[in-house]
């Protein structure tokens, strides 16, 4: 299998549409950032008694973004925290971590399966349920919302997609074509879903995605982002190449 080609710290992956490291979505029209599965509080939902530091980290991320990218908005797109019940000092700290968002730039929250029946209100406040941007669907990616239409372009979140790259170690990836785009998680905790499982092409197939043909990858790393081509035929290489 031939080397990545043009690593950068953003790639253009459509007309308008890039992916910028460590794995957040740019909006080049409205200037807007767009990641997806931050899951705020994560660590006081699975167990209390756990430093939180993901959420002030991912805060400085994002915060990095927008100052390089000199974005005018946030667009969390849904699992913006792991869990809608969580002890009050973690609340107060998610919502200190989005006031400092949205000292930076507009924010719009987007919810996720993760914030329930209840959306997040308690913690979050007002969130949506999708929204447009550029021509653009923004939605979480777990179903279809109300009001939206299927053959609407979309840009997702909720699969967690990553592309292995070892035995036990895998790298955040962007999923592409004319019509999806699937951003990765931001969230430190996830493994995430391989790209080449017949589970992710199952999750595609919902918003229109007959087959790996025609996806192309992006994976993302910390600093820059490596564009691997067409997803089938990645993993025909990776087949190729496996001892027997």
């Amino acid at each position: 299998m031939n080397a990545p080609q043009s690593a950068a710290p953003v790639v253009e992956m459509l007309a308008g549409v890039s992916a910028a490291a460590p794995g957040v979505l740019w909006l080049h029209e409205s200037r807007t950032i767009v990641a997806a599965d931050v899951h705020f509080g994560y660590e006081n939902v699975i167990g209390a008694a756990l430093p939180m530091w993901s959420t002030a980290e991912i805060v400085r991320v994002l915060l990095a973004a927008v100052k390089r990218l000199q974005a005018r908005e946030i667009v969390l797109l849904g699992d913006v925290v792991h869990a809608s019940r969580m002890s009050g000092g973690a609340a107060r700290a998610v919502s200190g971590a989005l006031d400092a968002l949205r000292a930076a730039a507009a924010l719009t929250l987007i919810a996720g399966n993760h914030e329930g029946r209840t959306r997040g209100a308690a913690v979050l406040g007002e969130t949506a349920e999708f929204a447009y941007r550029d021509g653009w669907l923004l939605l979480h990616g777990d179903k279809p919302p109300r009001g939206a239409q299927l053959y609407d372009r979309c840009i997702i979140g909720h699969l967690h997609p990553s592309l292995p790259i070892a035995r036990r170690e895998s790298a955040p990836a962007f999923l592409v074509t004319d019509r999806l785009v699937v951003v990765p998680a931001l969230t430190p905790y996830s493994a995430g879903l391989n790209v080449f499982s017949d589970d992710c092409l199952r999750a595609l197939q919902t918003f229109g995605v007959r087959s790996r043909i025609g996806v192309r990858v992006v994976a993302a790393a910390q600093e820059v982002l490596y564009p691997f081509g067409e997803l089938a035929q990645l993993r025909q290489a990776l087949k190729c190449v496996r001892p027997t």
